[in-house]
């Protein structure tokens, strides 16, 4: 009867040993789930974020590509002026070549 008792004993000490690491296998257990849950909380923000950046950074393109095109217009205008300055110098210089004339006192 004393070994049944002393082997109830080992019993009873092994199941609490048994229940607490339960217990603290489910409070492990329960932190990591709400560890993902913040995390995933995290990554949809930054996916979020991510959409946001990535529609400003296209508007910003277009933006970039209206102020290219219409540089690029005031290049061929300012072009297109010295061009016809140009020809205008020519022609004067070519009609009167003794317009000016050298005085001397």
């Amino acid at each position: 009867m004393a070994a049944q008792n002393i082997a109830d004993e080992l019993l009873r000490q092994r199941n609490e040993e048994l229940e607490v690491e339960l217990k603290k296998s489910l409070e492990r257990e329960e932190r990591m789930r709400r560890e993902l849950e913040k995390t995933t909380q995290r990554l949809y923000v930054v996916e979020e974020a991510e959409e946001r950046l990535c529609s400003q950074l296209g508007e910003l393109e277009a933006e970039a590509l209206d102020h290219v095109r219409l540089y690029q217009a005031q290049i061929r205008s300012l072009h297109e002026q010295l061009s016809q300055a140009q020809t205008l110098l020519q022609s004067v210089n070519s009609s009167s070549p003794n317009r000016f004339i050298k005085v001397s006192y």
